[in-house]
């Protein structure tokens, strides 16, 4: 279920909402640290981290999905925002360079639905960013930020859920390594905290950011392995060969193919075989 848009812009003027916005912001421009003429799409509301990127990028836009609502944005600016069914986007194939999910991927109904629609509107090799709550951090158990509301992932989840979609995870990436909390002294120095968690704890960070590459498949034959097979090659028997074993006079092959000679070898070289205390049957 997602959350109103008008709730997580509020969220994003509040003091916790910018220092989420510096600290996942700086995860994400450590992936994109340029983006001069490329066009970016942004699924869910990805808008506050989609800001950086707005002089830059030739094309920027904010795809919010309709259970969500939509909210014009940039504010002040030409609206570049749409809305949309995240299963169905209105774009048409191979138009975006990149492509920012924030909260999407954690709220919506059909990830794999999502996420074939981002596959198509993407270039080949074109890249994504997915920022989604980890499963082990705290930021997912506390309903202080939208990331309280999702559905969490493991590293594990998230990369092999992108992998049964097409996409090849490039490079992942952990955020908020500090505990979830409106303390006004902690986000002061929250950046100093963030550095600390990232070499003590990154297991247990609040956010997995993670790049993946569009892939495009070549199809293989099935078995991945050439098989050979035994080809027979038929003998004909020439025309007016007498039935029988023998078949006609002089031709040294038999109707079943075999040399007369391999016959008579068979039963000169051969002995009988009988088993201890059997009599010899005559035959009628």
């Amino acid at each position: 279920m997602y959350l109103d848009v008008q709730h997580q812009r509020t969220f994003y003027d509040l003091p916790l909402g910018r220092m989420m916005r510096v600290l996942v912001g700086a995860r994400i421009r450590a992936r994109w640290p340029d983006l001069t003429g490329r066009a970016l799409l942004g699924v869910g509301y990805a808008a506050p981290y989609m800001r950086p990127y707005l002089e830059e990028a030739e094309r920027c836009i904010a795809a919010m999905p309709a259970a969500q609502g939509v909210v014009a944005w940039p504010r002040g600016g030409r609206n570049s925002s749409v809305l949309v069914d995240e299963t169905e986007l209105p774009f048409p194939d191979h138009v975006f360079d990149n492509a920012l999910v924030v909260h999407c991927l954690d709220h919506c109904g059909d990830a794999e639905a999502l996420l074939r629609e981002i596959w198509r509107v993407l270039v080949p090799g074109g890249r994504m960013i997915v920022v989604v709550a980890n499963r082990r951090g705290l930021w997912a158990r506390s309903e202080i930020s939208p990331f309280g509301y999702g559905r969490p992932f493991s590293r594990g989840q998230i990369e092999g859920l992108l992998r049964a979609c097409q996409f090849r995870p490039s490079g992942s990436d952990e955020a908020l390594c500090l505990p979830p909390t409106r303390s006004r002294l902690v986000l002061r120095s929250a950046p100093a905290w963030d550095r600390i968690g990232r070499r003590l704890w990154p297991a247990f960070a609040g956010l997995l950011v993670i790049e993946a590459e569009k892939q495009l498949f070549r199809g293989a034959p099935a078995g991945g392995e050439t098989r050979l097979l035994k080809a027979l090659r038929p003998v004909f028997v020439p025309e007016g060969a007498a039935p029988g074993m023998n078949g006609r006079a002089g031709s040294g092959f038999s109707k079943s193919g075999l040399r007369q000679s391999d016959f008579r070898s068979v039963s000169a070289g051969t002995a009988p075989v009988r088993r201890s205390g059997s009599r010899p049957t005559r035959a009628r």
